[in-house]
C-alpha cells in the first residue's frame, strides 16, 4: 500500500513526443554555433628557400602591408621547426584591430626538391585541403641564374605529386582550376563593379596551358640586392627585364603570381597571400594592383598578364619560343619521381608494391634544341662557373669580377715566372761583365795610345828667363834628388836646420810647378 500511495503522491514523467521535438531543435542549433566559432583552416605549403628565408617569408606574410607592423604576439610566437625535412608552423590572421581571429594559417616548408622528400607532402594533399591551399615557391635575389632551374625542379615535383593523388582529390583540382581561371576575370579586374562582373575576358595565348590545380605565387625575395648586382657585377636594366619577362611568361602558363619582397618592405605579399587563399577582412578590402614598371617593387596578380603586356617591356622577346620549350623542359619528369609517384598511388589504393630502382636520368637532354632552361642561363651566366655575366652585352667594362685560380697551376705558373727572371739576371750579369771588360780594355789602348803620342811630339818644353828648359828632365832630377836625400842615413838626435826644411818646401813647391806644367801643355 505505501508503494501505491507513493506512486499516487510522485506519478513519474514520461517523455512524449513534444520532448524529443525540443531536443532535436536544440542539438543542430547548439553544433551551428560551436562550427561558426572554428576558424577557418588554410594551407600554405612553402618550397624552396633556406630555413632563414623561409622564416622572413612568415614574418612578411604576418605584416601588415599599410602600416608595415606585424600583430602583436600577445606573449607567445609560434616556432618554426625546419631545419630537418618537412618544418610546419602556423599563424593566426587577425583583423587590423588586432582582436578578431578570422582564420589560422598552416605553413609547410620544403627546401629541397629531391624525390626523397615527395612523400612527406603527399599526406596534406587530400580533398580537405586542396581547396584551401597556397603553394609558394621562394627565390632568392642573391642567385638570379638558378632561378629557372629551381622553377623547373619544382613544377616537376607538383605534377608527380598531383600524378600520385588519388581520383576524389582530381576532382578536387579540376573543380579548382574552373574557379581559379574565372577569377578576377572581368572587364574591370578585381575592381570591377556590379555592371562589369558578369563580363568574362577570354584567356588570350600562353594562359593556363599547364594548370597545377593549386594557385601558385612565386615570391622573389631580397629584391634591395639589385642594386649590388647592377654596381658590382654591371648588370644592366637589359637583364633585369629579360628575367622579369621569362618570369612572367612561364608563370602566365600556370596561371601563377609574382612577387618581389625585401625584408624591410614586404609589399604586398600578405595581401596577395590572403586573397589567393580567399581570406578577407571585414574591416577593410586591400586590392591588388599591378607593378611592373619599378624593378624592385614588381607584382603581378593572377590573371592580370599576357603575352602582349610582357612584350611592351622590351622588344625582342621569344614569348612564343619560352613558352614552348618550357612545357617540354617541366614535362620530362625524371623516372625516379614517376616511380614514387605509382608507389604512392598503389600505397593508396592499399596495395603493397616495392619501390623500382631506375638509373639516373640526364637533366638537361636536347633533343629538339636548347632548352628553356639553358637559354635563361645562357644569358642569365653563373658567375662561379663562368665569370662572363650576361650575352647581352659584347663589352662590359665596369663589371668586377674574380675567378680563383687552382693551386697546382698557380704554382707552375710562378716556376715559370722564376725561371724566366733568373735568365734575365743571368743575362744582365753577362752584359756587365762584358762592358767592364772592354772598359779595362779601352783604358789600356788610351794610355798606350798617349805614350805613342808622347814619343811622337817630343818632351814638354818651356822658356824660364831666356833658357830653355825640359820639364821632363826637370821633374825627374827633383824626384832623383828626394829620394837621394831619404836614403842617407839620419841621425835622430841631430836637429833639423830651417836652412834645409826651405830648401825641401822649396823643390816640393817647384815639382808641383813643373807638374802642373806637364798636365797642361797648352798654357804658355
Amino acid at each position: 500500500m505505501a508503494s501505491a500511495r507513493h506512486s499516487a503522491n510522485f506519478p513519474v514523467r514520461r517523455p512524449n513526443s513534444s520532448d524529443q521535438e525540443k531536443e532535436e531543435i536544440w542539438k543542430p542549433m547548439l553544433d551551428n554555433i560551436s562550427s561558426g566559432k572554428r576558424l577557418p583552416e588554410k594551407t600554405v605549403l612553402v618550397l624552396g628557400g633556406t630555413p632563414e628565408s623561409q622564416k622572413e617569408f612568415g614574418e612578411a606574410v604576418a605584416t601588415d602591408p599599410t602600416s608595415n607592423r606585424r600583430p602583436p604576439d600577445k606573449g607567445r610566437r609560434p616556432p618554426i621547426a625546419n631545419q630537418f625535412g618537412l618544418g610546419y608552423t602556423y599563424q593566426d590572421v587577425v583583423e587590423a584591430d588586432h582582436e578578431d581571429t578570422i582564420a589560422r594559417l598552416s605553413l609547410y616548408l620544403l627546401a629541397d626538391p629531391s624525390p626523397s622528400f615527395t612523400p612527406l607532402i603527399r599526406p596534406y594533399l587530400n580533398p580537405r585541403t586542396l581547396p584551401h591551399m597556397l603553394v609558394v615557391i621562394l627565390l632568392d635575389w642573391n642567385h638570379p641564374w638558378l632561378w629557372i632551374r629551381q622553377l623547373r625542379d619544382w613544377v616537376r615535383v607538383l605534377r608527380s605529386l598531383i600524378l600520385s593523388l588519388d581520383d576524389a582529390s582530381k576532382e578536387v583540382l579540376e573543380e579548382n582550376i574552373t574557379a581559379l581561371q574565372d577569377k578576377g576575370r572581368t572587364v574591370g579586374g578585381a575592381e570591377a563593379n556590379s555592371t562589369l562582373e558578369n563580363i568574362k575576358v577570354p584567356m588570350g595565348p600562353g594562359e593556363w596551358d599547364e594548370p597545377l590545380g593549386i594557385p601558385l605565387c612565386v615570391v622573389c625575395q631580397n629584391a634591395d640586392k639589385i642594386e649590388s648586382l647592377e654596381r658590382e657585377r654591371g648588370w644592366k636594366e637589359e637583364e633585369f627585364d629579360f628575367i622579369l619577362q621569362y618570369l612572367r611568361t612561364i608563370l602566365l602558363k600556370h596561371g601563377a603570381s609574382l612577387v618581389y619582397t625585401m625584408p624591410s618592405a614586404p609589399g604586398y605579399l600578405q595581401t596577395l597571400v590572403h586573397s589567393a587563399l580567399g581570406i578577407k577582412s571585414y574591416s577593410k578590402q586591400q586590392q591588388l594592383k599591378h607593378n611592373v614598371t619599378d624593378r624592385d617593387r614588381v607584382l603581378v596578380p593572377p590573371n592580370w598578364d599576357s603575352w602582349a603586356k610582357i612584350r611592351i617591356l622590351r622588344d625582342g622577346f621569344d614569348v612564343e619560343g619560352v613558352s614552348e620549350r618550357w612545357s617540354v623542359d617541366i614535362d620530362h619528369v625524371p623516372r625516379q619521381i614517376k616511380a614514387l609517384a605509382v608507389n604512392g598511388q598503389a600505397l593508396a589504393d592499399g596495395e603493397e608494391q616495392e619501390e623500382v630502382a631506375s638509373p639516373p636520368v640526364a637533366e638537361d637532354e636536347e633533343e629538339d634544341g636548347p632548352s628553356a632552361t639553358s637559354i635563361y642561363e645562357e644569358t642569365i651566366k653563373n658567375p662561379e662557373s663562368d665569370f662572363p655575366l650576361s650575352a647581352l652585352h659584347s663589352k662590359q667594362t665596369n663589371g668586377i669580377e674574380v675567378a680563383s685560380e687552382d693551386t697546382q697551376d698557380f704554382l707552375k705558373e710562378q716556376v715559370k715566372i722564376l725561371d724566366q727572371l733568373r735568365l734575365e739576371d743571368e743575362n744582365e750579369a753577362k752584359v756587365k761583365a762584358a762592358k767592364k771588360d772592354e772598359a779595362s780594355s779601352y783604358r789600356a789602348y788610351t794610355e798606350d795610345a798617349s805614350a805613342v803620342v808622347e814619343e811622337h811630339i817630343g818632351p814638354v818644353q818651356f822658356n824660364m828667363g831666356g833658357i830653355q828648359v825640359n820639364a821632363d828632365e826637370m821633374v825627374k832630377r827633383l824626384q832623383e834628388r828626394e829620394t837621394s836625400r831619404t836614403t842617407e842615413p839620419d841621425t835622430a838626435t841631430t836637429p833639423p836646420v830651417n836652412g834645409a826644411d826651405a830648401a825641401n818646401m822649396d823643390n816640393d813647391k817647384l815639382m808641383s810647378f813643373f807638374s802642373g806644367l806637364i798636365k797642361k801643355p797648352a798654357a804658355k
